[in-house]
């Protein structure tokens, strides 16, 4: 979610970032037919890889070389100030949300209310407690999950920055290290203080999907060149996931539905199981293989647009928790039918990228530019 200058983006990542904070959007929507089409009912993985993976990228473009021109100290200081910055953004989510679910009461067919389609129930039935464990990320609702984890990671770049200054291979270690612990659950944080839940992403283990990322950008893991044999592989790989992901075809074949049994235990979304990465690796070498061939598709309007989208995803995806909400108490009123649902997603479609503008038109600081041309211009000596 770190952002670079201009000069410095990768405008790849800003294009698939754009691409993931969509599909974000319209899978968390309630109940939204449209999430039917996502990639995450093709595949083990889905947007949350794609998001993760990229921000690691765009953190080692963002965090990386400040650590290399700036120094270990300061460099630590801004990804403090980050991690601070996501922290605010967490909490005003979760209140913008709690609020309009409890102040909208009850679903129009009566039956229910909207703060049990959060699972809100227990923080309204236990405000005072309940508000402090949430300001102490120990009551993580589950729609209210990916900031926490990714603030947890981002806090760890300094620890692995050190551990890099020892060895990259010290650093991979220590990620893929921490995965593997992870996997047993034992690294669980507690969502909520009257049960045993863990948190819905373990940043312990979705940590080495974001240094992944991380790693990739900085040069320490090389992208294996593009060869038929290895793009057909990828490409047998994704299709094989597809067919053992997509509910129909398990429906289908007796034989997939044994077999997509089997690999559950490996595609964990909690603690992120390697099937989940497999089929996320496969699927980003294809999609940077795409791109490679055919360079043109980031020269185009949607592309421009998608990245500017992506390079403001800290503020779309807030956005976009809130849109999704917003778009699935639309469609409570208006009705599932294909006409609403297409007009009420393009809607929040539209509402994401107005909120990229308005981000990038205060991020440019107009007053600034503004009040500096009234002044003599001082060029500073090179």
């Amino acid at each position: 979610m770190e952002g670079a200058s201009p000069s410095q983006r990768d405008l790849r990542l800003d294009v698939f970032r754009g691409i993931a904070l969509i599909v974000i959007a319209i899978a968390h929507v309630p109940f939204n037919p449209l999430a039917a089409y996502m990639p995450g009912r093709f595949g083990y993985s889905d947007a949350a890889e794609i998001f993760v993976f990229v921000s690691g990228a765009a953190s080692a473009i963002a965090f990386g070389r400040l650590y290399e021109t700036r120094g270990f100290a300061l460099a630590t200081a801004r990804v403090a100030q980050r991690v601070w910055q996501v922290y605010w953004v967490h909490v005003g989510v979760f209140l913008v949300l709690a609020a309009s679910m409890a102040r909208l009461g009850t679903l129009p067919d009566g039956e229910g209310l909207y703060i049990e389609r959060l699972w809100l129930v227990p923080f309204f039935e236990d405000t005072v407690d309940n508000l402090i464990a949430f300001l102490t990320l120990t009551y993580v609702p589950n729609y209210f999950d990916i900031l926490p984890m990714y603030l947890v990671i981002l806090a760890m770049i300094p620890v692995a920055m050190a551990l890099a200054r020892v060895s990259p291979l010290l650093a991979l270690g220590a990620s893929l290290g921490l995965w593997t612990i992870a996997q047993t659950g034992a690294l669980g944080l507690p969502a909520e203080p009257w049960s045993e839940r863990p948190w819905f992403f373990d940043p312990f283990a979705w940590q080495v999907l974001f240094f992944a990322g991380f790693y990739v950008a900085r040069g320490t893991i090389p992208v294996p060149a593009f060869t038929k044999r290895r793009v057909g592989a990828a490409l047998a790989i994704v299709a094989g996931s597809a067919l053992l992901a997509w509910a129909p075809a398990r429906e289908a074949v007796p034989a997939l539905a044994s077999l997509a049994e089997t690999i559950v235990p490996l595609a964990s979304k909690t603690q992120l199981g390697i099937a989940r990465i497999v089929h996320f690796l496969a699927l980003a070498y294809c999609a940077v293989y795409v791109v490679e061939r055919w360079g043109w598709v980031l020269r185009t309007a949607a592309a421009g647009a998608l990245a500017r989208l992506g390079g403001q995803s800290l503020a779309v995806f807030a956005v976009g928790l809130v849109a999704s909400q917003a778009m699935g108490v639309a469609l409570d009123h208006v009705g599932r039918d294909a006409l609403p649902v297409i007009l009420v997603n393009a809607a929040g479609i539209a509402a994401l990228f107005a909120c990229a503008e308005i981000a990038i038109w205060f991020k440019s600081a107009p007053w600034k530019a503004r009040r500096a041309s009234a002044r003599p211009q001082v060029v500073p000596a090179e």
